[in-house]
């Protein structure tokens, strides 16, 4: 009888700790444990404006009066027709070389490095109309950069890249175009690999805490790793429910119990 009761309480502790929380399903949950049913209080975007890195690609496009005297300047993009928007993207595009330059029509090569794309544009606009044109050409120049590019691993539906043509992007869109987060990965500490001039840095972002609105890396950034671990139930190959971990042991205690028959007959 009491071999009886301690399988029982061995089989209770094994299923309660092979199944995944609820609560580690949830994203946004408020922790702090109100009792109202709205966010208690406002929660401010944090978004340092982006700044251009190496090998990014810069859509940059020249207007004036006269349309003819830019022409030049302003890719095309009839090489190929058959070309998707990320591959007509790149050859269309300006891509920042190793020494964070740009080359353009006429103008030569121009250092965006560590600017904003807004600066860029009055980078561009100055040297056009110090070097080429009038201020009565009424010179306009609007610099995009070409696609956010990032990466998604781990536990995703679709692992791989990503191009979106927005400027902005949140983690939450960005994991919602790779196919979601299953069960199995953990929505507590995903990792955030960003690339900085002096290297690659590691940030974490807890997706079941609605405080990760606030987060300076809730918004990804062009060339973001984003990695998703697995929790340990998927890597003990329990079940992810109560239902199907006890499914699991059952059969494991029939099997178990099945050799004993057996072997005791012989």
């Amino acid at each position: 009888m009491k071999r009886i009761k301690l399988l029982i309480i061995f089989l209770s502790c094994v299923i309660v700790s092979s199944c995944i929380p609820h609560k580690d399903t949830i994203y946004l949950q408020n922790k702090e444990n109100s009792i109202n049913d709205t966010i208690p209080n406002n929660l401010i975007e944090v978004q340092k404006p982006y700044r251009v890195q190496i090998n990014d690609i810069l859509n940059v496009k020249v207007k004036a009066i006269d349309q003819k005297t830019v022409e030049i300047l302003n890719p095309s993009g009839d090489s190929n027709l058959n070309a998707s928007s990320s591959e007509r993207a790149y050859f269309d595009g300006f891509t920042v070389d190793v020494h964070g330059n740009i080359r353009i029509p006429t103008l030569g090569y121009v250092n965006v490095l560590g600017f904003t794309t807004e600066e860029i544009e009055k980078i561009i606009e100055k040297k056009l109309l110090d070097e080429q044109f009038k201020e009565t050409a009424n010179i306009f120049v609007t610099v995009k950069l070409a696609g956010l590019r990032y990466t998604a691993n781990g536990e995703v539906g679709s692992p791989g890249s990503n191009v979106l043509f927005t400027e902005r992007v949140n983690i939450f869109e960005a994991i919602a175009n790779v196919g979601e987060i299953p069960v199995t990965g953990d929505k507590k500490d995903v990792l955030i690999i960003r690339q900085y001039p002096q290297g690659q840095k590691i940030h974490h972002l807890d997706l079941t805490d609605i405080n990760v609105m606030k987060s300076p890396y809730y918004y990804i950034q062009p060339n973001d790793i984003i990695y998703v671990k697995p929790l340990k139930q998927k890597s003990l190959g329990t079940g992810e429910t109560a239902v199907s971990s006890l499914t699991t042991i059952a059969t494991v205690v029939s099997l178990i119990t099945s050799s004993i028959l057996i072997f005791s007959r012989l």
